[in-house]
């Protein structure tokens, strides 16, 4: 259904004829280390993530999985190689 509470407009799973059933009865607003996110869209109300309705709970153990401003670095591993093996394949 769409959302009648905070996101005015926004089709959301939590909506129902009674209202919000999400906890506490609303959508949160972003953290400040969401600020900077492309997830990231502004409400008369606020600014909210598109893809959470708790940021604050993504970022608790890290980054947030969806945070499309933060750089992951991906650590290549060198494999050791046995010199003796290495010797036999010079030849």
């Amino acid at each position: 259904m769409v959302c009648s509470t905070l996101r005015e407009g926004f089709d959301c799973m939590f909506m129902t004829k009674k209202g919000c059933q999400f906890n506490g009865g609303t959508c949160h607003t972003i953290v400040e280390q969401c600020d900077g996110c492309q997830r990231v869209v502004e409400y008369p109300t606020g600014k909210y993530c598109i893809s959470f309705l708790d940021p604050s709970a993504k970022w608790k153990n890290g980054s947030c999985p969806m945070a499309t401003h933060v750089k992951t670095e991906i650590k290549q591993e060198t494999k050791k190689i046995n010199p003796l093996k290495a010797s036999k394949r010079s030849h």
